[in-house]
């Protein structure tokens, strides 16, 4: 009884010690980027975690200095927006191939599983000449269409998987009474699916906001640019070393996200568990 209780205390001290292990390794880097975007000079780098003087004169410079506002601005817009599209598609099309049987189901959902093993860099070529033949480069809706269509494969395949989940009886019932499917889909399907829609929604809007690769390809002009475009033409070229500015803009990139996190905790842990039935 002994060896069994002093065992799992040795477990316990274990298991907390490599919690506590994991938390310095997470935490570390964050605080050191946020005491660097209030350190007074241009470099990163200090003797100390925590500078003995503390500014916010790189903030400040953000605001009057750079277009940064703007970027945040572009930022927003294109999230906000893929957001919303990018949900609707992978929710209508995760409810019509959970509840309906028409010709090429089996192919449609196979196709969607494969392009999920390859990077999107892999069709960068094809994107750009695809923009460039609509007249959409250089334009924030071809970056949206772009991030609302990678979107559809993962996120249908998620959003099936919790509809396979949910009991057919209630549409049974519905249409019984005369609902249609628009209907049965608005008012019986979409309340029950909030967990996995607001999961769905949540990284849809994350996506854009730190994608940089897609945003350098599309973005040209200097009033299109994107946070993660703006923040790297800071520390790259030549004479290039606003370091603690790039860190404070980084600082402020990572708010929104993480309001966002904090929010809907309980909903995105929900609907992640959930989306992984394949009923």
């Amino acid at each position: 009884m002994i060896g069994v209780s002093l065992r799992n205390k040795l477990m316990n001290v274990l298991i907390y010690t490599i919690l506590i292990m994991t938390a310095i390794f997470v935490l570390y880097p964050v605080v050191w980027v946020i005491t660097g975007s209030m350190n007074p000079g241009d470099s990163l780098f200090s003797t100390r975690l925590i500078p003995e003087s503390l500014s916010f004169r790189h903030y400040t410079y953000l605001f009057t200095e750079t277009n940064y506002l703007l970027w945040y601005k572009n930022t927003f817009k294109i999230a906000f927006w893929n957001m919303i599209f990018s949900t609707f598609l992978v929710v209508t099309a995760a409810y019509a191939f959970s509840r309906f049987r028409f010709p090429g189901r089996r192919q449609g959902l196979m196709a969607m599983l494969v392009l999920q093993m390859f990077p999107g860099f892999m069709g960068m070529i094809a994107i750009y000449i695809l923009l460039l033949q609509l007249n959409l480069l250089d334009n924030h809706w071809g970056l949206i269409l772009v991030y609302a269509g990678g979107s559809i494969p993962f996120g249908a395949w998620l959003v099936k998987g919790y509809f396979d989940g949910l009991p057919r009886s209630l549409e049974e019932a519905a249409k019984i009474d005369g609902a249609s499917h628009v209907t049965i889909f608005l008012k019986i399907m979409m309340p029950l699916s909030k967990p996995i829609l607001i999961f769905i929604a949540v990284t849809n809007f994350i996506g854009p906001w730190m994608d940089f690769i897609f945003a350098r390809l599309v973005l040209r002009s200097g009033e299109k640019k994107t946070l993660a475009v703006g923040l790297f033409e800071m520390v790259t070229g030549r004479g290039n070393s606003e370091f603690t500015t790039f860190a404070a803009g980084a600082v402020l990139v990572a708010v929104p996200i993480t309001i966002l996190f904090f929010m809907f905790q309980s909903q995105l842990v929900d609907g992640l568990k959930a989306g992984a039935n394949k009923g």
